[in-house]
């Protein structure tokens, strides 16, 4: 009786843990998208029409203006701002690049912004797979760079990363709402 009672609860555990398995989240308000550079990287490798090395990709969520004052409202003026939504935006560099007279070697880091009315300050951090800043440590800073905005005459909607490759220079342009920042760094090309 007691096998039987023991092989009725083995069961029933294996049973709820398969069954909440078919659970799926749903979708969430800041879907998560990848901004290449050379933009739209993949589609130009499948086409074999690739004239540029791979350089740089962001994983970043997308939130939604709806309505709201974005900058010194809910992104608050002078705060350390994960530039996205739910976790913080990552930036993976497949060369080494030069960043404020800086290089930075190719790797995986996470992105984060200090806005200002005048200018942002962008971030690049060894801290990786994190949710927002909560972990943020300037301690793990590889480096800063004070970048100017600019107020643009049309607000953009959804936040929005993209990159403009000139030679070996390449401009990342970060866009919400009215204002945009773009961060520029050169890559070193491969020998």
């Amino acid at each position: 009786m007691r096998l039987h009672f023991l092989n009725f609860l083995v069961f029933l555990l294996l049973f709820q843990s398969i069954k909440g398995q078919d659970k799926f989240l749903p979708i969430d308000k800041s879907p998560m998208d990848i901004s290449y550079c050379p933009t739209n990287y993949p589609i130009l490798k499948v086409q074999a029409q690739l004239m540029d090395p791979l350089i740089a990709r962001v994983i970043y969520s997308r939130p939604s203006k709806n309505g709201r004052n974005i900058f010194c409202d809910l992104v608050e003026y002078s705060k350390v701002w994960r530039m996205g939504a739910n976790e913080a935006t990552e930036i993976e560099f497949f060369v080494d690049v030069i960043i404020n007279a800086t290089k930075v070697k190719k790797g995986r880091y996470s992105m984060c912004v200090i806005p200002f009315e005048d200018k942002w300050t962008i971030i690049i951090n060894k801290e990786t797979d994190t949710w927002g800043t909560f972990m943020y440590n300037v301690k793990n800073d590889v480096v800063r760079m004070d970048v100017p905005v600019e107020i643009l005459s049309q607000p953009i909607e959804s936040l929005s990363i993209n990159f403009e490759l000139k030679k070996s220079n390449v401009q990342m342009n970060i866009a919400w709402d009215n204002v945009k920042a773009t961060l520029p760094f050169t890559y070193i090309k491969r020998k």
